[in-house]
């Protein structure tokens, strides 16, 4: 066998080990995101049936307890295995790229409730899972590029 040969499984074992640190970086986030739904969703929906919060209220208390809990089991599960430089940024940018999450999530029931002027559960709740959706996409995205940034080699 040829020296090029036998490089190729190298090469490949090169290739799939990123892929599978990146199945396991999205599965992982996929199931805290999945907690923190949880927490939004129920939390939103026993604020406005119990409390009579409306709409958006009922979104924002759960989504910050929903973004505590998320900051606590991303940075030491889904990305411990990248840098945090201690200095708190990462906290900062965190919790703000969370509101902007928040936010989107807002505006979905938002529209539900005041411009679509759809009222029911069962619209406040696509509204809500529209948001989260989005909201969890949007997160994902600004998570791996501004927060949880690569470990330095």
């Amino acid at each position: 066998m040829s020296t090029m040969q036998r490089s190729r499984p190298s090469e490949t074992v090169a290739v799939v080990r990123p892929k599978r640190a990146f199945l396991r970086e999205l599965l992982t986030f996929g199931f805290v995101g999945s907690i923190g739904t949880l927490i939004m969703v129920l939390g939103a929906n026993l604020m406005r049936a119990w409390l009579g919060d409306s709409p958006i209220t009922s979104v924002v208390v759960p989504g910050i307890v929903s973004t505590l809990t998320s900051y606590l089991a991303n940075r030491f599960w889904t990305f411990r295995h990248r840098d945090s430089d201690g200095s708190g940024r990462e906290v900062v940018v965190f919790f703000a790229l969370n509101g902007i999450g928040i936010l989107i999530q807002v505006a979905c029931t938002g529209f539900t409730y005041y411009t679509l002027g759809l009222h029911g559960g069962i619209a406040y709740n696509l509204g809500l899972l529209a948001g989260v959706g989005l909201g969890a996409a949007f997160r994902y995205w600004s998570y791996r590029k501004w927060v949880f940034t690569p470990a330095a080699t």
